[in-house]
């Protein structure tokens, strides 16, 4: 694979469990949106030659004038996403340009992930493997529950995985997964439509700062660790 490698970030929902307020990907972290953050991740990677945004469609001026006063090391666009995170996905995708062969799909929730990580997956898809994606072993036991709340089963975590992003994807691979994907059965992350196309997805380890911020809880661990970022440099 000799082409160019891409990374799309949808950013267009809501985030309703961090509360009420602006659009998830602009809430401020370290007095920057979470968005410019994961941007700078993903532009700082070695790996990475152009970033696509999908913005909320009411906001991708102010998204775009946002992302147009930052310096970037690659280029970075934006386009209108969806209402869902699929949607946004395959719209960012259709924009890419064609000497594009890997692509990662990174959350603009996961603002702090590490660029080595980055880095990591994209030379993982580039040595052959079609979908890659990060992931980290489960430190607190699970259980499954049926409807009532009621345990049916406690699992075995040593087969378990929480997984991260950016995931990392053979373009042809993710574009045919996204054709073949239901509207009315969204798949929770881009793995997981790949998954369904019979496409093997390999997992590469993850990494604890690549923390996904949900809710008001996240927001103040993600602060935690960027002001201890910040310490480190000024040392």
């Amino acid at each position: 694979m000799t082409g160019r490698t891409a990374a799309v970030v949808p950013a267009a929902g809501r985030g309703e469990r961090l509360g009420p307020g602006a659009p998830k990907a602009l809430r401020m972290l370290g007095g920057r949106p979470m968005l410019v953050h994961a941007v700078n991740a993903l532009a700082a990677a070695r790996s990475v030659d152009l970033v696509v945004v999908a913005a909320p469609a009411s906001d991708v001026a102010e998204v775009r004038s946002l992302l147009a006063a930052q310096e970037w090391d690659c280029e970075v666009r934006v386009v209108a996403g969806g209402d869902t995170r699929q949607e946004s996905v395959r719209l960012a995708l259709q924009v890419l340009p064609p000497d594009v062969d890997v692509v990662l799909v990174h959350d603009a929730a996961r603002p702090l992930v590490p660029v080595v990580l980055v880095d990591a997956v994209t030379a993982a898809v580039r040595s052959g493997v079609d979908a890659v994606v990060p992931a980290i072993p489960l430190a607190d036991t699970i259980k499954s529950v049926d409807e009532a709340g009621r345990v049916t089963a406690t699992l075995d975590r040593s087969t378990l995985r929480a997984i991260q992003t950016p995931q990392g994807f053979r373009r042809d691979v993710l574009e045919r997964a996204h054709a073949a994907a239901d509207p009315d059965d969204p798949a929770t992350d881009d793995a997981g439509l790949v998954e369904r196309i019979g496409v093997m997805v390999l997992l590469v380890p993850g990494h604890e700062e690549a923390l996904k911020v949900t809710r008001p809880g996240d927001l103040l661990l993600a602060e935690s660790l960027l002001a201890r970022r910040r310490a480190d440099r000024a040392v």
